[in-house]
């Protein structure tokens, strides 16, 4: 395994100890992160809203569970993320959902400004972009896949629109958030099972 890859599974937390972490933040009106700004506590607060509404409410159906619980290859999910993050408040609580139901999939999380080492390894088109997820093989330490910051469907939408308009507009944002709430979550269970079934074709099968 890589040493920066190694260092950041050693400094990751569990999904509910970040939940935690950002509950805490909020009650000082605060953020993860290396800025600290009333936006950003903001942000935060609002996807802490965000994600206790879909822990509560994610579905996952009885197709995609069956190919989740005959995954059995042991894979650490490392994600990047950030409190103030949009995208992490709408995809972190479907990995959760994915990982609670097979006890091979490992999921913990690590802070981008904390570990810039490894966020400098996995950019995306250049950028610091998160929420980003390692799918590290946990006997060879290998990174086997990386997914993010959106899903498939998402990162399509936001790549039309730039190469439309060159920047991501306020409007655009709230139009993002719009369809996050109505796919329920599901486009990232379908893309996430698609990269189980890489993984593991016999899950497919």
């Amino acid at each position: 395994m890589h040493p920066i890859i190694e260092k950041s599974i050693n400094k990751s937390i569990s999904y509910q100890d970040y939940r935690a972490l950002i509950k805490q933040l909020i009650e000082k009106n605060s953020n993860t992160g290396l800025e600290k700004s009333e936006d950003l506590a903001s942000f935060t607060k609002l996807n802490e809203s965000r994600m206790k509404r879909w822990d509560k409410t994610i579905k996952i159906t009885d197709e995609s569970q069956k190919k989740i619980l005959e995954f059995n290859h042991n894979i650490i999910w490392l994600v990047i993320a950030e409190s103030w993050c949009g995208d992490a408040a709408h995809v972190l609580p479907v990995l959760n959902k994915i990982a609670e139901l097979n006890s091979y999939i490992d999921f913990k999380i690590v802070l981008r400004d904390e570990n810039l080492e490894l966020m400098d390894m996995f950019l995306t088109n250049g950028g610091r972009s998160i929420p980003k997820v390692l799918m590290i093989d946990s006997i060879t330490g290998e990174v086997i896949n990386t997914y993010g910051p959106r899903p498939s469907e998402a990162s399509s939408y936001v790549n039309r629109f730039k190469a439309k308009h060159g920047k991501l507009t306020p409007e655009f944002k709230a139009d993002l958030q719009h369809w996050y709430n109505k796919d329920k979550g599901q486009n990232i269970i379908n893309d996430i099972v698609q990269q189980l079934c890489k993984l593991e074709p016999t899950v497919c099968l």
